[in-house]
């Protein structure tokens, strides 16, 4: 017997995303602040990490973009793939949907 689930994987993978890409978000903030700290400092030696690091910085908010465009992708399609579920089976739909809401209705009822 095989046990398949595919929404535990989808969850590990979005988990996984969401720390790659506030691991961006903080690279390029902590880049930002040290260019901006860095600013005085005329040496070659300077100017040239600051370079380095400004072209990082560029790849970092394009990566960063990219990611969260395929993030709002993936969510279109899961969107869409549960709206096909729903049209194909309605009624057990309203079936899920209705016992969902007795079950709300009645853990909530009780605190």
């Amino acid at each position: 017997m095989e046990t398949h689930f595919p929404t535990s994987a989808h969850t590990e993978s979005q988990q996984a995303r969401e720390r790659v890409m506030a691991d961006l978000k903080t690279l390029v903030r902590d880049s930002e602040d040290l260019l901006k700290a860095t600013a005085g400092d005329m040496s070659e030696a300077a100017r040239d990490a600051r370079a380095r690091i400004g072209t990082a910085l560029e790849r970092a908010r394009a990566t960063y973009a990219e990611m969260q465009a395929q993030g709002i992708e993936s969510a279109k399609q899961a969107m869409k793939k549960a709206d096909d579920t729903i049209r194909t089976h309605p009624y057990q739909s309203i079936g899920i949907a209705f016992g969902v809401g007795l079950l709300l209705g009645v853990l909530l009822k009780r605190k």
